[in-house]
């Protein structure tokens, strides 16, 4: 415990110091700087992230829990004096430029006032029963950190409370339907302390066995410890307490964290319109060094993330090693909210371009590469293989032999879905609820897509809902499959936990996608599923058995995304409109965008027409 304070202590010491010191700095010296040229000397670039993100920076330690009575003594960042403009009246072109921030600031407020009056009209609803009893365990797992709400514990069951493990802490992954949850009740304070908070745990020199992830680094989660003040017994102080991985089963970090994170954070910009929050010098430099991070260059040939077993939900190995679809989606759904986000400036314009790119190149890898449906997998058991040109069909070498006995009698005629993986000579063809589900919310997925994901789930509604909504992965990996994969894992048995079992939590995001699709009445058909049991049954993790019968067999009670992603859905259900808080729409200039169009080499061909041809078809 003691080693776990001294090393949060010294990270968050580097962090307020370096803020600190660039206060000072633009405070004094460079008063007359504008705003945008203190976030240009924090942002980073893809290119030069090692020399711009400090580093090699050796700050003075100092304690980081009075970094509120320096930040407040040092002057606040200042712009510049702003010069009277001339009497002359702006050339008709400079005119327009100079109206269209105002009309966009006029839609913004417009905006924001529908979320206002939606987030007050869930205030005053009605709720049911199982709602305020929902409401009341989520009030019970709140944690409080120096006086304040933070996140929401892992679960609350107390069944469990010798054998809590670290379903007492607080996960960044976990906390994010609560924090839906909250932001749609009109409780943003809770929200806008876990970003901070967990900002300030952003990884700058953590080690796992003497080795230390890139800076940017996300924790999985944090738990709140009390350590003796200055050697006295009788004197504590409380300190936040990160995991990146070195404590979890697996000694996995988490890809997923910053992902979830940038999202969250500009749900909460949008429903609160607390964009102050965003234009942090310490935000825009987190949201930076998290993106560094998931752009920097290395081995890997394709625009889709290269990750490990168990960095994800799925956090246990499951066979999901390589390109996960999972993370493909949240990393793109985090790109597009990046882009959002990201202070426009001559320091940023390098990480823009590198957002572009990948966003162009992503969205074509991930329709035209993992989409299947009845044609496309005609087409891969025709395929030839040992292909070698530029031309190739079958670029990955994949051999038709892989095609599971299911699949054939398991697809719709009408629908398809994106498969769980794709490697050289390797596609994963079950479906993953999560990867599908938020391919439709980022708009990864393409609206034929869209729709065909979501024709296939209710086409197949007795498998991947049944009794209780969703199935995380199907089918479940079963016999010597189970064993060789799995490695035998006593919790991972099929049709259990992440091997097929069912998962209450999903039930927030299959309703946003149902929302984005105008598909209503899906959502609300797994919810009304949902609602018959989870009460019930103490509101567990996960449910077992091929159809979801059985409460998980090392399932916790009282998990609380469980709980607050049912909240969810029952309000976003109710006030459809603020599912925008999380969804984007097809944005047709990234396929326009498309980086093969800069290379003039006869060896590349440009994608860009295939890209666009499957948004209008």
């Amino acid at each position: 415990m003691a080693a776990a304070a001294i090393s949060h202590l010294r990270r968050g010491a580097q962090r307020h110091a370096l803020l600190y010191l660039l206060q000072r700095r633009f405070s004094s010296a460079a008063a007359a700087a504008p705003l945008a040229t203190a976030r240009r000397l924090l942002s980073t670039s893809v290119e030069s992230s090692a020399s711009s993100t400090g580093q090699n920076y050796k700050p003075p330690l100092f304690d980081p829990f009075r970094v509120a009575t320096l930040a407040s003594s040092a002057p606040p960042l200042e712009s510049p004096p702003t010069e009277e403009p001339p009497n002359d009246a702006p050339p008709p072109e400079e005119a327009s430029a100079a109206a269209a921030p105002e009309q966009d600031a006029v839609a913004c407020q417009h905006e924001l006032e529908g979320m206002k009056a939606a987030v007050e009209a869930l205030r005053s609803r009605e709720e049911s029963p199982q709602e305020k009893e929902a409401w009341r365990l989520l009030g019970r797992s709140v944690v409080n950190y120096c006086g304040t709400a933070v996140g929401t514990v892992a679960a609350n069951d107390p069944s469990t409370a010798s054998q809590m493990l670290n379903y007492d802490q607080v996960f960044i992954r976990d906390f994010v339907p609560s924090a839906i949850a909250f932001l749609l009740k009109g409780e943003g304070d809770i929200v806008k302390n876990f970003l901070l908070h967990t900002l300030q745990l952003q990884s700058w020199e953590k080690t796992v066995d003497c080795y230390s992830p890139g800076q940017g680094l996300m924790p999985a989660s944090f738990k709140v410890r009390s350590i003796p003040l200055d050697g006295n017994s009788e004197a504590f102080e409380e300190v936040l307490d990160p995991d990146f991985g070195e404590s979890a089963i697996g000694r996995v970090a988490p890809v997923d964290s910053g992902l979830w994170w940038i999202i969250l954070l500009r749900a909460y910009g949008k429903i609160t319109g607390d964009y102050a929050l965003q234009d942090r010098v310490d935000v825009q430099t987190g949201i930076r060094l998290i993106l560094n991070l998931c752009l920097s260059d290395g081995f890997d040939m394709f625009p889709t993330l290269l990750v490990t077993d168990g960095s994800c939900m799925i956090d246990r190995r499951m066979g999901i090693h390589g390109h996960p679809l999972e993370i493909q989606s949240l990393f793109y759904s985090a790109l597009r909210c990046a882009r959002e986000m990201v202070s426009i400036n001559d320091g940023s314009n390098n990480l823009i371009r590198a957002i572009n790119n990948r966003l162009s190149a992503l969205s074509f890898h991930i329709r035209e590469y993992y989409w299947v449906d009845m044609k496309k997998i005609n087409e891969i058991y025709r395929y030839k293989t040992e292909e070698y040109s530029h031309d190739a069909i079958n670029k990955f070498n994949i051999y038709p032999e892989q095609i599971p006995y299911w699949l054939a009698d398991w697809i719709p005629e009408k629908g398809g879905y994106l498969i769980g993986n794709l490697q050289p000579a390797h596609m994963d063809f079950r479906f993953f609820s999560l990867g599908n589900l938020w391919a439709i919310v980022s708009s990864l997925a393409t609206q034929r897509q869209a729709e065909g994901i979501l024709n296939l789930i209710e086409a197949k509604w007795d498998d991947i809902v049944a009794n209780m909504p969703l199935k995380i992965c199907y089918p479940a990996l079963e016999y010597e499959e189970w064993r060789i994969i799995t490695g035998s894992d006593p919790k991972n048995t099929p049709w259990s936990y992440h091997n097929g079992g069912s998962w209450p939590t999903l039930l927030w995001q299959f309703t946003l996608a149902c929302i984005k699709m105008g598909r209503r009445d899906l959502a609300q058909r797994a919810v009304e599923v949902a609602e018959k049991r989870l009460s019930d049954d103490k509101w567990p993790e996960y449910y077992d058995t091929r159809t979801g019968r059985f409460i998980g067999k090392q399932s916790r009670l009282y998990q609380t995304w469980t709980i607050a992603g049912y909240l969810s859905s029952k309000m976003l259900l109710d006030c459809p409109e603020l599912a925008s808080i999380l969804t984007c729409e097809e944005d047709l200039e990234l396929l326009e965008g498309c980086a093969c169009s800069l290379n003039k080499s006869a060896r590349t061909k440009c994608s860009r027409r295939a890209a666009r041809s499957q948004v209008l078809v």
